[in-house]
């Protein structure tokens, strides 16, 4: 493969960090086309079919699988981790894949290789989504990675502060020997981002300053317009909130690697800020009444969460939590309320059910979750701790 010296260096550092081989890793413009590419090859080996995955996610972790001629099945997920739980996972006869995303960045070893057990056993592989989890990977008992694929992203409000970029991992050890084949040639075939979309990618900041700054109908027309006639790259596009893939599958360009090598120079201290935090949150919100905390990763200092996820009463006093953290100063968001977030223009298109009765825990998490902030560290932790008390006692 003809990489450029930025791209095959981002390459080693990923099998740096996840003590894999560097030959094995792909980047990608944005990790939804490695998870497009890998999608497509498990349609063309394996044949048409549904993937599990679930609904608390973005949407564009559900485009590739429309994009590929694929099926998504929502499946229900554990109060533990909010993933698939693996005890409920239920499979269609034609299952091709099974999505493990580690949301917020909970690696759960157990649950994840207990999908896996379940999934190979039915003749689906697993893809891993580590979107919120960079260069960490589930794992056996044994030390052995779990997945037969796993996409890492350096996108927006990710680990890394580059906005673009993603990676994927092809397991050398997986048994779909034609699948990994399949994705290897398509990978190293890629045409890389032109001069276009990388100068794109170094006014994004700019402009999503500038529509925060103006009052929101302005704010959406002026990035409509400016997407329509090619002059802004959004985060997540209209075209992608209806079920498409922005842009075929590109690789990064020399440009866009260089920024993510630099960025990896932060992010061991990054996390180590976030795991101060996770470890804060947990301690500060054991014993709160009104907030439930997710028994799984939240406790363990050692996870460097993206979000701390906690559950309250209802949908008014987690945004309720939402808005006062902020207005406190310490940003987040709710991460995914709406499900499908930043919500989607077409439900129909993303095949999600009338009826979400088989998928309570799901649907509970997205009626009640709030995400708190992890880059502050042990203090701003315990200063969002205390916002939170204040409003569920209240």
């Amino acid at each position: 493969m003809n990489r450029s010296p930025e791209e095959r260096r981002v390459a080693e550092i990923m099998a740096e960090r996840t003590g894999t081989c560097a030959d094995d890793w792909y980047l990608v413009y944005r990790a939804r086309h490695g998870m497009l590419v890998a999608l497509e090859a498990v349609r063309e080996e394996l044949g048409e079919g549904h993937v599990v995955t679930q609904l608390l996610t973005c949407c564009t972790a559900v485009d590739p699988i429309l994009a590929a001629g694929l099926e998504p099945v929502y499946a229900e997920i554990s109060r533990c981790a909010a993933s698939i739980c693996p005890e409920k996972l239920e499979m269609p006869a034609r299952t091709r894949a099974v999505m493990l995303q580690h949301t917020y960045g909970i690696v759960d070893e157990r649950d994840s290789a207990l999908l896996a057990e379940k999934a190979h056993a039915a003749g689906a592989l697993v893809i891993e989504d580590c979107a919120h989890g960079l260069g960490r990977m589930a794992r056996t008992a044994g030390g052995r990675a779990v997945a037969d694929i796993s996409v890492h992203s350096f996108g927006v409000e990710k680990m890394l502060h580059t906005q673009f970029g993603g990676a994927i991992w092809v397991n050398p050890d997986a048994s779909f020997a034609s699948v990994r084949s399949r994705i290897r040639q398509r990978m190293e075939a890629l045409p890389v981002a032109g001069s276009h979309l990388t100068s794109l990618t170094r006014t994004f900041v700019f402009w999503n300053r500038v529509y925060n700054h103006l009052p929101h109908g302005m704010a959406r027309a002026l990035r409509q317009t400016l997407t329509a006639v090619g002059l802004f790259e959004p985060a997540v596009s209209d075209e992608e909130r209806r079920g498409a893939v922005s842009h075929e599958p590109l690789r990064p360009s020399s440009e866009i690697c260089q920024r993510v090598i630099d960025a990896f120079a932060a992010l061991d201290g990054d996390m180590r800020t976030r795991a101060e935090a996770t470890a804060t949150y947990a301690a500060e919100l054991a014993d709160v009444p009104g907030v439930e905390l997710f028994s799984s990763g939240c406790t363990d200092p050692a996870q460097p969460l993206l979000k701390f996820p906690i559950l309250v009463g209802d949908r008014q006093t987690a945004d309720r939590i939402t808005e006062e953290v902020c207005a406190a100063g310490y940003y987040t968001s709710t991460w995914y309320r709406p499900y499908l977030g930043p919500g989607v223009l077409d439900e129909a298109a993303y095949r999600v059910p009338a009826d979400t009765r088989s998928i309570p825990s799901c649907m509970r998490i997205i009626d009640t979750v709030a995400t708190l902030p992890t880059d502050q560290g042990e203090a701003g932790a315990r200063a969002v701790a205390a916002i939170v008390r204040r409003v569920v006692s209240s």
